[in-house]
């Protein structure tokens, strides 16, 4: 395929995910006095009792422009295939221009991993006021692009260096997780101008990168112990294969095996939309977690 037709692809396949209605919650609750740290809730669509969990954590190159409503209409999706679904919001960069740079700002440091770690820990107590037919013994994390880093992180909060504020004790209480081409690997998303600098922008000046990184960069925090399974389109102009393909190769170094589903000719978005036959299988992936 040339790289016109390629382009012309992804950007049929963008529009497709975004012309869908925002699918408005079946209840919110926040997590934090921040506008931005709340959670959604989506109730499994037919009264279904005793619901796996699926957590859900938005991309958009950690970035302020973009929220959770682009990514309601694959929760109320994964809602009708009988899931409880916890849509979860957090800080993200400024809108203001770097000064580097003439876009917006990807990521704050620390807040956008406080508010994950903060969502994540209230969860078992707001899904028993929230949801109380979802069953919080079985919940799997998701996330797509910049929201699939954020679910492997949330996923290894137990192996974080010694001294972090966000380390567990102990491994958290999931299933597994399910990253939907995730910017898994800093490195190499890095070399590939992944979003336009944002793993840059994210960690922040350049003499805090590898420090940061140690703290954030899923690829720096294996193994987990945690099942997980990465999805990803081979035709992925956005998060390319090569991203996914490097953190899988360094799970493997690190002796452990992570599931890595190639959808060929399948592009950045479709995974998350709920028109596409990409969606179900990433459906299906996290059903094989959760049942």
């Amino acid at each position: 395929m040339s790289d016109s037709a390629a382009r012309e692809r992804d950007a049929a396949e963008t529009e497709s995910a975004f012309s869908h209605p925002a699918v408005p919650p079946d209840a919110s609750a926040a997590y934090g006095s921040h506008p931005d740290q709340v959670i959604d809730f989506y109730a499994p669509r037919g009264g279904r009792t005793g619901a796996p969990v699926v957590v859900l954590l938005h991309g958009g190159a950690w970035r302020a422009p973009y929220d959770r409503a682009h990514v309601s209409p694959f929760a109320d999706f994964l809602a009708r295939r009988g899931f409880a679904v916890a849509s979860v919001e957090y800080r993200r960069g400024s809108e203001l221009p770097q000064q580097r740079g003439s876009g917006p700002v990807a990521g704050r440091w620390p807040e956008t991993f406080d508010d994950v770690a903060a969502a994540m820990d209230a969860l078992p107590e707001l899904l028993t006021r929230e949801l109380p037919a979802a069953d919080g013994r079985r919940i799997v994390v998701t996330g797509h692009s910049a929201g699939g880093q954020l679910a492997l992180w949330a996923a290894a909060r137990h192996v974080l260096p010694e001294g972090s504020p966000w380390r567990l004790p102990r491994p958290p209480a999931l299933r597994g997780v399910v990253a939907l081409a995730p910017i898994a690997d800093f490195a190499s998303a890095a070399a590939l101008d992944v979003c336009s600098g944002a793993v840059g922008q994210l960690l922040g000046p350049a003499e805090d990168f590898a420090g940061r990184s140690a703290y954030a960069d899923p690829s720096r925090l294996l193994p987990t112990g945690i099942a997980t399974v990465v999805v990803q389109g081979t035709t992925d102009l956005t998060v390319p294969v090569a991203v996914s393909e490097a953190f899988v190769d360094t799970a493997a170094k690190e002796g452990e095996t992570v599931g890595l589903t190639l959808l060929p000719d399948v592009g950045h978005f479709p995974l998350i939309d709920p028109a596409a036959d990409a969606c179900a299988v990433v459906a299906e992936e996290i059903a094989q977690l959760a049942w």
